[in-house]
């Protein structure tokens, strides 16, 4: 993959006759370019405080094709997908590229201020997608204060053209993290597993996306049964669990190289593997006669190590950020509560409290919050509390959602919804910490038990 920072002074430069040659040319608006894009259902009803942006499509110094990609057409998708990923935020009321008109090349750095205004714009994006060098793209994206008339943000990237939406995700980024002041969260991936065929004999595909739902794939085949994913701290490797006949393996899959290495093995019910900050442990629970404990072993696989030993179920596990501590569910209370320990197993606490169920805990990068999911009275939501327990809030109010996992600012969650009946059709859905804005992801099957990884180097 080829996404590499540039100035846009530099870019600028290297395209400067094309744009003086538009200057005086009547913008004109590109084809019409069939959507493509991934859309979300949503839930609840968003603050109607939300920043309005007006987002016309990138401009081009002449129109080119690249690797079979019009520089026109693809300023209008790389606006669609900066609009939407930043509508998905739930802080912004982006408008556009449909429905407004084109810029000139020459407007990308000399904004018509006054046309935005009167659109009630409080910012305006503006970019170009130029063809560079050697097949390559470059793309620019600026970011602008309609009423002051300065300038936010600057971003360019030269990239392989097959890597134009991971561009839009970075310029989405940008912008919002210069409104926000949060970390960005748009250029990530998700892991889930893909679920088809009857509810007593599904399908379960390992499978990667964008956090948009875009660049969709299968990973897996389906002849083996795929559990648990998570991607790995370095983006590079996802770690999960597969069902065989009666084999039970823990693979590190290889996401660049195609290729997977095992990394333990067992006759006995295997689940939930975790990976250690650094990358270099892994934590995955174990069924042996009746009795379900955490274990921790090298990624390179070799000999575990047992941290609970208590009658019952101790199941899951997740590392805090900085890998001191570990949270984890057990019923040795008599029912599934969540628990902390140190990453040697000592000092294991109860946490949670209050009415119902606990379980399928998962630290914040943040390191503020345990996401996790309440049961109780027939319905499973989800919820958060700080590592000590306190604050409890419960985000969702649906018949079963669980398997929280967070973004990689730690301000969204993802986690999988069941729809009640015989089928039992799963999706994946996320919810910021406000629990107003909730939105389906789309996905081309059913999906469950989804780990979203880091924001892309």
């Amino acid at each position: 993959m080829f996404l590499r920072p540039i100035s846009l002074s530099l870019a600028l430069l290297l395209t400067a006759a094309p744009v003086l040659a538009q200057t005086t040319a009547a913008p004109v608006a590109p084809p019409a370019v069939t959507p493509t894009e991934p859309r979300e259902t949503i839930e609840g009803t968003l603050s109607q405080d939300r920043t309005i942006i007006a987002i016309p499509a990138l401009a081009t110094a002449s129109v080119q094709t690249v690797a079979g990609l019009r520089t026109d057409s693809l300023g209008r998708q790389i606006a669609e997908v900066i609009a939407a990923d930043l509508e998905r935020s739930g802080l912004y009321d982006p408008f556009g590229p449909s429905g407004i008109r084109a810029i000139t090349r020459a407007e990308v750095q000399a904004p018509r201020f006054a046309d935005w205004q009167a659109r009630n714009a409080e910012n305006v994006v503006h970019g170009f997608v130029d063809a560079g060098s050697n097949g390559s793209l470059v793309v620019g994206c600026y970011l602008y204060d309609t009423a002051l008339g300065s300038e936010l943000v600057r971003k360019g990237f030269e990239i392989q053209p097959g890597d134009w939406r991971r561009a839009a995700h970075k310029c989405a980024d940008a912008i919002y993290s210069r409104l926000s002041g949060e970390a960005p969260f748009f250029d990530s991936r998700v892991a889930y597993i893909a679920e088809s065929g009857p509810k007593g004999n599904r399908i379960k595909r390992l499978a990667i996306m964008d956090s948009d739902g875009g660049n969709h794939r299968f990973i897996t085949n389906g002849q083996a049964l795929a559990i648990s994913p998570r991607f790995s701290p370095d983006y590079k490797k996802i770690v999960y669990v597969s069902y065989l006949n009666n084999r039970v393996r823990v693979f590190i899959y290889d996401v660049a190289a195609g290729s997977q290495k095992l990394v333990t093995e067992s006759a006995n019910a295997t689940f939930a593997p975790r990976w250690s900050p650094d990358g270099t442990q892994i934590l995955y629970s174990m069924a042996v006669n009746g009795n379900t404990d955490i274990y921790r072993i090298s990624a390179n696989g070799g000999t575990p190590v047992r941290l609970t030993s208590t009658p019952g179920i101790d199941v899951g596990g997740s590392f805090s950020p900085d890998g001191k501590k570990i949270v984890f569910e057990s019923d040795r209370s008599g029912g599934q509560q969540i628990y902390t320990m140190n990453i040697d197993g000592s000092n294991q606490q109860r946490i949670s409290f209050g009415g119902g169920r606990a379980a399928t805990p998962e630290w914040s990068p943040r390191g503020d919050l345990i996401a996790f999911t309440r049961m109780g009275g027939g319905e499973f939501r989800i919820g958060v509390m700080t590592p000590s327990g306190g604050g409890v809030r419960m985000l969702t109010n649906s018949w079963q959602d669980e398997a929280p996992t967070w973004s990689p600012n730690g301000r969204v969650i993802q986690f999988f919804r069941t729809t009640p009946g015989r089928e039992g059709k799963s999706s994946l859905w996320q919810v910021d910490l406000t629990g107003v804005n909730l939105r389906r992801l789309p996905t081309p099957q059913d999906g469950s038990d989804p780990s979203w990884g880091p924001v892309l180097p």
